[in-house]
């Protein structure tokens, strides 16, 4: 009965799809025949199925309400990417979070943000009441442009389409770009939140083991030839959760197999401003075409000023809009005038500066503090925020995580990060946010405890 309802909440049989025989359930689930039979007479007397003499059993109507953890496999709580986020968001700001995926309020610019504020409060033409444009703010997008430039990436402000968040931009990417049961290729490990909204999308997930330098590129062609994935989701920059940095020659391999098997690519940008140099990029001049580049400003601004962005090809910039204008109608205005305020100012840029100067120390610090514990780092990364670690032999990642919820320490498991759960013995940490000094002695004692 559970299987049924499992498959029937996760829309993999809609109303009308003919259940398995009771002969080929019974085989499929290893019980009797007459196991089945009951099973499928208490199902059938709920209405969820109904029977058809003569021709077995069929799901009944309606269509189930959309249930995100019931897609896929059935994944325990502590490694579901869903629980996870929401762990990190509703516990207060007394829990410890070294699994979570934000840099800590104290680091961010919160001067600055008042000021900005302080600035559109006063602006006779600032948004204070009306709708965004359909593309957003000019003033933003071009901010943004310049900013992109400066970079090195040549982008003009019409090829810009401001969005409520990087995610919100990359569902937008997707629900222009496939339909339930296409193939969309990911990294493994990859930022869980893909996962979990290509689930909502209802795509074929297929996905590579990553590298220090970028993914495997012989399982990677292997994948593109054999499943013919419609996308492949991938960040760019510092690689969430393993900090890696995709290489010049693999960001060109990838490029040419986009080209050669109609791939299309979308580069998730959102820790490129904490680079101490740029690493190779998918969104360069002359594959402008097959690849959609992704930003936001949550990581290094503010997670409370909603805003992202998205970059593609011209022909698609319209229909995109379109698409936005139909599911969330217009941008927040406001938000969009005080970040475009933000970037105009210098202090965008000294901030930039010190959070990479601040993470180039935390990196080495904690690596070594975890290292005491017995974690081992699986790579030394150059930039960004995060650690991703190999835990003592004999602890499972998902259970540390569920006993570190008990003493409000929030960590982020290995199997939220890999479709093909082959990281339960990883970890993620984040570096800023592993100055609480009670930090390192709880993580001690659960180790301790784990292992014993």
């Amino acid at each position: 009965m559970q299987v049924v309802r499992q498959r029937i909440a996760a829309r993999e049989w809609p109303p009308g799809t003919r259940l398995p025989s009771l002969r080929g359930m019974a085989q499929q689930q290893g019980v009797s025949k007459s196991t089945i039979v009951e099973a499928y007479d208490r199902l059938a007397a709920e209405g969820l199925i109904r029977a058809r003499a003569g021709a077995g059993f069929y799901v009944a109507g309606p269509l189930a309400p959309l249930a995100l953890a019931e897609i896929g496999p059935r994944l325990d709580r502590q490694i579901d990417p869903l629980w996870v986020s929401r762990q990190s968001l509703d516990l207060g700001a007394q829990a410890m979070k070294p699994g979570c995926g934000w840099l800590p309020y104290s680091w961010m610019p919160q001067d600055a943000i008042r000021r900005a504020l302080r600035q559109v409060a006063r602006d006779p033409g600032a948004p204070l009441t009306d709708y965004a444009p359909a593309l957003g703010l000019p003033a933003l997008r071009s901010q943004i442009a310049q900013h992109l430039r400066a970079r090195g990436l040549a982008i003009d402000p019409q090829q810009i389409l401001l969005t409520d968040s990087g995610t919100q931009a990359v569902d937008l990417l997707c629900r222009f770009l496939i339909e339930p049961g296409d193939t969309v290729l990911v990294d493994d490990p990859c930022y869980f939140n893909f996962l979990a909204l290509l689930r909502a999308h209802r795509a074929r997930i297929v996905s590579v083991s990553y590298t220090p330098d970028g993914p495997d590129m012989d399982c990677f062609e292997t994948a593109v030839r054999t499943h013919r994935p419609r996308l492949y989701l991938s960040n760019a920059g510092p690689h969430n959760p393993t900090g890696a940095r995709l290489s010049d020659d693999k960001a060109r391999h990838i490029r040419a197999l986009a080209h050669a098997h109609d791939l299309i690519l979308i580069e998730d940008d959102i820790f490129g401003d904490l680079e101490s140099r740029p690493a190779a990029r998918l969104a360069v001049e002359d594959s402008r075409d097959r690849v959609a580049l992704v930003g936001s400003f949550s990581k290094t601004l503010s997670a409370s000023l909603r805003c992202g962005y998205l970059i593609a090809r011209e022909d698609w910039l319209d229909a995109l809009a379109d698409l936005r204008t139909a599911t969330t109608f217009s941008g927040a205005g406001l938000t969009q005038a005080v970040i475009a305020r933000l970037l105009g100012d210098e202090a965008w840029q000294q901030h930039t500066r010190r959070l990479r100067q601040r993470l180039a120390q935390a990196l080495p610090r904690v690596s070594h503090q975890l290292r005491s514990l017995g974690l081992q780092p699986w790579h030394d990364p150059e930039d960004g925020m995060f650690l991703w670690c190999r835990l003592p032999d004999g602890i499972d990642s998902a259970r540390l995580a569920q006993a570190g919820l008990q003493q409000g320490l929030v960590l982020a498991p290995g199997n939220v990060f890999s479709h093909a759960q082959t990281a339960g013995d990883m970890m993620r940490f984040n570096v800023s946010q592993m100055d609480d000094p009670r930090l390192l002695d709880r993580l001690a004692g659960l180790i301790r405890t784990c292992l014993h």
